[in-house]
């Protein structure tokens, strides 16, 4: 793996003047808040901290790229009323400062590789970042390869390529992304905020060589995610947003999240028949994902099988709260042995539970202790086998439970689609669309 050291011109002009550092410290102070010596810059803490040291970021604002790489605990901290430590690139903009798993290049903000971090109370944002076109490096903010640790408490924002509302159609833009080639790795990432991203919001990718490749093990918790559906600025073209994508042989848990604004605004006539999804399994095998409230979104929740990565069968859907879907399901099991329990799902324009059969896998799946208010169908029964559907609370359904893959919306559940697009029951092969880095973008 190929990797490019950045320093920032910032850091090269002031390092020698302003700070000095004999050696290894248990805790560095950066910017300008009490307790002695202070570094300038944050990388410049970075590189003083002992193994095992911590870096106490004080309010301010930031332009740099960060690379860690050694074991440390990042924080920012407040300083009186102040209590915002901001991170922006630099001057010129974001340059590909290492290649992720799979060999392609990355521009990311926060950089760890093979460690144990801690990354806390900072504000990553990505504006200004001077990445266009979609063969630019894939854009992050905080990017775990290949390490464990803490990602909390933070705010990452506008994680989207600087020419996103003239270009549009790039599948780049990772806010949270955690990458590992084994299971040896465990990250929590949690009570972070999350806002406008391009791609996706929190992402978890392991190998993805196919059935019975691992990844590494995150618990995604407490989070607030918002993508950028209910702008202006996601049409025309923009990306098939994920809020949080477990996918390629990752492993582990989404619980008591909220995720909001997840819809591809694109014309179907012109752009690849793929969708947003608010929560993506995305073959990876059984995770759990429970007591999540996700609104506004093409598809809810849904966990795929893909035939050259992997299955993505015995997820467990329960407890959570699916509501406005807009164009398609609320919850789509499109794997084998998946369990969709006590639900609670209103206005679904297509079906409240599909258990699909399309991507190839559909047998086995139980649907059951629901509440189901709205759709065009409560359970949508695909044509697999063994699948159990009862009992489930229906109010206001068009059919309870219907056979097949589609069902006809009503004529409103249209609103996110623009004109000369076409809704799932014409082109039942829509899937979500997720992230993968050595899939052209």
């Amino acid at each position: 793996m190929r990797k490019l050291n950045y320093i920032s011109a910032l850091a090269g002009l002031t390092l020698a003047g302003f700070f000095v550092q004999t050696s290894a410290a248990s805790t560095v102070y950066v910017g300008n808040c009490p307790n002695g010596n202070h570094a300038i810059t944050i990388q410049q803490g970075i590189n003083a901290a002992a193994p095992g040291g911590t870096v106490d970021v004080c309010p301010g604002t930031y332009y740099e790229q960060l690379s860690i790489t050694k074991n440390l605990t990042l924080i920012g901290i407040a300083n009186g009323s102040a209590d915002s430590a901001i991170i922006l690139p630099p001057g010129g903009g974001l340059i590909q400062n290492g290649s992720d798993i799979f060999g392609n290049p990355v521009a990311a903000q926060i950089f760890v590789q093979g460690a144990t971090v801690t990354v806390s109370h900072l504000t990553v944002d990505g504006t200004g970042n001077n990445l266009a076109g979609c063969g630019a490096p894939t854009l992050e903010g905080i990017y775990f390869q290949n390490s464990s640790g803490k990602i909390t408490d933070n705010v990452v924002r506008n994680q989207y390529q600087t020419d996103f509302t003239d270009y549009g159609g790039c599948q780049n833009g990772l806010a949270i992304n955690v990458e590992g080639v084994t299971n040896s790795n465990s990250v929590t990432i949690s009570d972070n905020f999350v806002q406008a991203y391009q791609k996706n919001g929190i992402t978890a990718t392991g190998a993805g060589t196919g059935p019975g490749s691992e990844g590494p093990t995150v618990a995604i918790t407490a989070n607030q995610i918002v993508g950028l559906a209910a702008t202006a600025l996601n049409w025309p073209g923009g990306a098939a947003e994920n809020g949080v994508q477990v996918g390629f042989g990752a492993k582990g848990t989404v619980t008591s999240n909220t995720v909001n604004d997840n819809i591809w605004f694109a014309d179907t006539n012109t752009q690849p028949y793929n969708a947003a999804s608010g929560i993506l399994v995305y073959a990876s095998t059984g995770i759990t994902i429970s007591l999540n409230n996700v609104g506004s979104a093409q598809f809810g929740i849904t966990a795929d099988s893909d035939p050259t990565y992997g299955p993505g069968d015995d997820t467990t859907i329960k407890s959570n709260k699916v509501q406005g879907t807009q164009i398609f399901d609320a919850i789509d099991v499109c794997s084998n042995s998946n369990t969709v329990t006590s639900n609670t799902i209103y206005g679904s324009t297509e079906s409240a539970v599909h258990l699909d059969d399309s991507c190839g896998s559909g047998n086995n799946n139980t649907a059951s202790g629901n509440i189901i208010n709205g759709g065009c169908a409560g359970v949508l029964l695909g044509t697999g086998s063994g699948n159990t559907s009862t009992p489930n609370t229906f109010i206001n359904v068009g059919s309870t439970t219907l056979a097949g893959d589609t069902c006809t919306p009503a004529p409103s559940g249209d609103a996110f689609l623009k004109p000369g697009s076409s809704s799932n029951s014409t082109h039942p092969a829509l899937r979500p669309s997720p992230y993968k880095p050595n899939k052209a973008r």
